[in-house]
């Protein structure tokens, strides 16, 4: 599934004295199996932008196109759109509401129109998916899980529908390093396993280095840059004049290479630092 947004323009409290432009002419192509990872400071349009992607909002002008057919266009299967691109809220108690986390799971299939049975079976492969397989989990109220759990939960949710997008909106806002590491761990297996495009919106830069393969950075409405991480890194100073920064192996490599220590300054992740510092020894 191929998602082209196409001069995209929204206003936040239009008329008013509040109007905010939260989209200005934001043009891009997502492309199906890509891993992208969705960066910008508070108030950016990070959450704005992913929400038109699956028609929960509207344009004010611009286009959405799926598969090369407009969303807006007469007639368009919105409940189909948003089972195939799938979004998860930062919390995730928003998401969750049953009485156990199976029935949960099974919301999303059964208002797709799966039968009691046809739910279950998808909703067991989802939990299996998000490691929350074991039947002690099914009838466990999904308030009384932890944090990580709660955000494996309700990834499932989404998954059960099968969609074609996933959509991750600061999955490990709240977590610590150990829960942010197996959050970030399954997200990439499930990319990787069921090969579907994954959008993981994030404040952290290290996040974005180690997992994603391609980089859209938001600042004040606009798609301000766009590509492979290392090649948006490079543009560290620019990114400060936006409230945002490069990882901070970015910074280090680019002291040594500055200190006369010829190493590779487009290194990202720690593994491709210590390989690039020690060629020196």
């Amino acid at each position: 599934m191929n998602i082209k947004a196409e001069h995209l323009m929204y206003v936040y409290e239009a008329g008013t004295g509040y109007e905010k432009r939260a989209l200005d002419d934001v043009t891009c192509e997502i492309k199906g199996g890509e891993f992208i990872g969705l960066i910008g400071h508070t108030g950016s349009g990070k959450s704005t932008f992913i929400q038109h992607l699956n028609g929960l909002l509207k344009a004010h002008s611009g286009d959405i196109k799926v598969d090369d057919v407009s969303i807006y266009s007469p007639g368009y299967n919105m409940i189909e759109l948003r089972s195939n691109v799938g979004l998860v809220f930062q919390y995730p108690e928003h998401q969750l509401f049953e009485s156990d986390v199976l029935k949960d799971v099974c919301f999303g299939p059964r208002n797709l129109g799966a039968s009691k049975e046809e739910a279950e079976v998808l909703a067991k492969e989802a939990l299996a998916s998000v490691n929350l397989g074991s039947e002690r989990f099914y009838k466990a109220s999904p308030f009384d899980l932890s944090g990580g759990q709660k955000r494996r939960a309700a990834i499932a949710g989404v998954l059960a529908m099968k969609p074609k997008v996933l959509i991750l909106d600061e999955p490990t806002a709240g977590l610590d390093p150990k829960g942010r590491e197996e959050i970030l761990g399954l997200i990439s297996q499930i990319h990787k396993d069921l090969k579907i495009t994954v959008i993981l919106v994030s404040h952290s830069m290290e996040d974005v280095a180690n997992y994603v393969d391609r980089l859209l950075v938001m600042d004040k409405g606009v798609l301000a840059f766009d590509g492979t991480p290392k090649e948006v890194f490079r543009h560290y100073k620019e990114l400060e004049k936006l409230g945002l920064a490069a990882p901070q192996v970015t910074y280090c490599m680019n002291d040594l290479k500055a200190a006369g220590m010829d190493v590779d300054t487009d290194a990202i992740t720690i593994s491709e630092a210590v390989e690039s510092i020690m060629k020196n020894f």
